[in-house]
């Protein structure tokens, strides 16, 4: 199928048909379908979307399963190891993107939509509207009519600061066990990759508890106008990115356990580092974007 090298190596290796994208495009299916329909009060939509997650993560662990045991088996060649950086370098970019769209809807929102419904001219139709952000009270939004209930919005203070701790020490020791790895110390790299899981689980349940008090105390919710959509839809998003980030970073763990990587040939750990310091990043603008301004 492919050439070798000398040391038994190919070239480049080619895998053969793979049943991987197209299941793990149906578990993505059922997660849509069923979010899209819970948000919708309908009752069946939280199972569609739990049986989603379980058939997406069973499909995860058995496609990382097969590329590591190609890795493992010394099938991938240096050709496939720039392959790979490239392809995360393009999925991080994609990722950049993604978020870019809903920074951008929340600064239009903020900028240029309610000033412009709060004008003279839209004053004549709705002299009622207040252009005011963030609109926090019934008839302050796109929606005069009051449909939008009163709401209070989340303040910086405590708990997304505790997050943005949470993930910025994460940062660091990722970076403490890349080192590690590098300087061929594998009990201390382990130690510090479970102690940013960890951290990335805590962050976890931190905006768990934030989004029930933002519910229940604020009455913050999806529905409360441009400016609950946005900010569940940017901390909802962020929070999933975290959880997939949190996967990768449990699987590089357990193989560092298990023996996998040396410290010249180890880009599955990189490429988790890489996309958990996206995730950091993403978390900053989004700390001081929607929490403080």
């Amino acid at each position: 199928m492919s050439a070798t090298t000398h040391g038994g190596t190919p070239y480049y290796y080619v895998p053969g048909l793979s049943r991987h994208p197209v299941m793990a495009a149906a578990g993505l299916f059922f997660v849509i379908l069923g979010a899209g329909q819970w948000i919708n009060g309908v009752e069946w939509g939280k199972w569609s979307l739990a049986f989603g997650l379980a058939w997406w993560l069973v499909v995860l662990y058995q496609w990382f399963r097969d590329a590591v045991t190609e890795s493992e088996g010394g099938l991938y060649s240096r050709k496939i190891d720039i392959s790979y950086r490239w392809s995360m370098s393009w999925f991080i970019f994609s990722e950049v993107m993604f978020f870019g769209a809903f920074f951008t809807a929340l600064w239009w929102a903020r900028s240029h939509s309610v000033p412009t419904l709060g004008n003279l001219e839209n004053s004549l139709i709705w002299p009622d509207f207040q252009a005011i952000w963030p609109s926090v009270q019934a008839g302050a939004t796109a929606s005069p009519a009051g449909i939008v209930e009163p709401f209070q919005t989340v303040g910086p203070f405590w708990l997304p600061t505790i997050n943005t701790a949470l993930l910025l020490t994460s940062g660091l020791t990722l970076t403490i066990a890349h080192h590690a790895l590098q300087d061929d110390n594998r009990t201390k790299a382990i130690a510090f990759m479970w102690v940013t899981v960890l951290l990335g689980a805590i962050f976890l349940l931190v905006q768990g508890y934030e989004y029930y008090h933002a519910y229940t105390d604020l009455n913050l919710k999806l529905s409360s106008g441009i400016f609950g959509s946005t900010f569940f839809m940017l901390t909802g998003f962020h929070g999933f990115h975290v959880f997939v980030g949190m996967l990768m970073l449990l699987v590089i763990t357990l193989r560092l356990q298990k023996g996998h990587f040396t410290k010249d040939r180890h880009f599955g750990f990189e490429g988790a580092a890489w996309y958990w310091h996206f995730v950091d990043v993403v978390w900053l603008f989004l700390y001081v974007l929607v929490y403080w301004m």
